[in-house]
């Protein structure tokens, strides 16, 4: 008998479900919903989309298990009811760059790389949380749970909440989370696999203490660390979505993992795999069963969702350079690839550094875009759009060289992402990172490996899901890349 599972991606800009066939990976049917946009969000928007999501993806009855992959280091803080105390700041909001500097300044990159396997910036919860307790005082003074995206949707999803709006009420014991998730908090080591309460205490100026342990006067809850192959819980209740949609008492709930660690378990990712994922951010992740220090703090040494290490890299422009680059040109993805292709690689000199929103690798929270080699040559529109093109990927470029600056093999690289379906995105990896790319078909790859640890959860072993691939041949351009770093030192 057929065994379906479900994979929750809950991004940055949308909810997506997948619902699948445990033993083969087949997609039976699939639903979507939007987030708002913004740095600084809601947490109720994503209730209600996942609640939208499940409703278009044909609801839950039929499911054994379900695990949420979501969007890391967003500060969901709880007080002691279970509400939401502020809306949650996001990855990419950089408000905290002057907290995160602080923290590397009172305990030195080395002892963070040591501690936690990276360097504090903008992006990480603890970062955030000292910059609630700084700016915000008579709201971190509130909090009584600190909780990550996707944590605090499978809490809810469980049917924990605030007492007017959940099944179960405000247990902040239940909340749980996985080693991927938690590795992105800044308080918590990959290595010895525990959270590290000094690290906690010194961002939030407040004792912390794991969920399920022994309460302590004025301490903070943090979710306990499940493992992967194991469920956060089963439903005991039937728990009604936002969308009128019914989980079902009996259903698993996986440990859940972080987006990246999502995308690698979806993938299959092994030893010597890596990939370059092209999303509204971009990231280069592979996985290894090595400890990942880097005292420079650009790669920072997760940990991936089976046991292993997830090394990453992260940059907050990806393709919103094409965005931005596609929308000044009046043209979308296509046809800004089409445009780029028409001029050649390095773009006759013209490079532009894509830091529209600020960068987190390198980190540059303030930095702004620039466009620089123009001549009465290269100001068209093919000059600009391949410009575009190049310097979204020699940023990512940079990231892969910081990842094997690490020690890690690169066997075998994938391009994924929205972005990596463009022709001309695909045509300049290969010249950029000079080296074969594999581009596997089209899919939902955080979801399918949300899935996947569904599926692993319901019937005790990981299944093996193949996704085909092509692969566009290496055709090295080392000028590109030469041009782009004297653009950026």
């Amino acid at each position: 008998m057929t065994q379906l599972v479900a994979g929750v991606d809950s991004s940055t800009q949308s909810c997506k479900v997948t619902v699948r066939d445990a033993a083969t990976g087949a997609v039976v049917r699939e639903g979507r919903a939007s987030h708002p946009d913004g740095t600084s969000v809601d947490p109720r928007h994503w209730w209600d989309a996942l609640g939208a999501a499940v409703a278009d993806a044909g609801g839950l009855d039929d499911v054994g298990a379900v695990a949420i992959a979501g969007q890391q280091h967003g500060m969901v803080a709880l007080d002691a009811d279970g509400r939401v105390v502020r809306d949650a700041l996001l990855w990419n909001d950089v408000r905290s760059a002057d907290a995160a500097a602080q923290m590397v300044d009172e305990l030195g990159r080395e002892s963070w790389v040591e501690r936690t396997g990276l360097v504090p910036v903008a992006s990480f919860t603890g970062t955030k949380l000292r910059w609630l307790r700084d700016a915000e005082p008579d709201n971190a003074g509130r909090v009584a749970a600190v909780a990550l995206p996707h944590d605090w949707l499978s809490w809810r999803l469980r049917g924990y909440g605030p007492a007017d709006d959940s099944a179960l009420g405000p247990d902040l014991d239940a909340l749980a989370t996985d080693a991927s998730d938690a590795s992105g908090t800044a308080y918590w080591d990959p290595v010895r696999r525990e959270y590290d309460p000094e690290l906690f205490e010194r961002a939030l100026g407040r004792p912390m203490r794991v969920a399920g342990s022994e309460p302590a006067a004025d301490t903070v809850v943090v979710p306990r660390v499940v493992a992967h192959d194991e469920a956060m819980g089963t439903l005991t209740v039937d728990v009604t979505l936002p969308s009128g949609r019914a989980a079902p008492a009996g259903l698993l709930v996986g440990a859940g993992l972080g987006d990246n660690a999502g995308a690698a378990l979806g993938l299959g990712l092994g030893p010597g795999d890596v990939a370059v994922s092209l999303g509204t951010s971009g990231t280069v992740f592979g996985v290894t069963g090595t400890d990942v220090l880097d005292p420079s703090g650009t790669v920072a040494g997760f940990a991936d969702g089976t046991g292993s290490r997830l090394p990453i890299v992260t940059t907050l422009n990806a393709a919103r350079v094409l965005e931005v680059i596609g929308g000044l040109l009046g043209v979308d993805h296509d046809a800004l690839g089409e445009l780029a292709l028409q001029a050649p690689a390095g773009a006759d000199g013209l490079v532009l550094v894509p830091y529209f929103v600020g960068e987190r690798t390198p980190n540059r929270p303030d930095a702004t875009a620039s466009l620089l080699g123009m001549t009465p040559g290269t100001t068209d529109r093919p000059h600009l759009a391949r410009a575009a093109v190049e310097g979204m990927l020699c940023a990512l470029a940079d990231g892969l060289a910081a990842v094997e600056g690490t020690g890690v093999t690169v066997s075998r690289l994938l391009l994924i992402g929205g972005a990596a379906r463009n022709e001309a995105v695909r045509t300049v990896a290969a010249q950029v990172f000079g080296r074969d790319v594999l581009i596997p078909e089209p899919g939902e790859y955080v979801a399918s490996g949300a899935a996947r640890q569904a599926a692993w959860v319901l019937t005790g072993t990981l299944p093996t899901w193949d996704a085909a691939t092509t692969t566009v041949p290496a055709d090295p351009h080392p000028e590109v890349l030469e041009q782009y770093r004297a653009a950026t030192r």
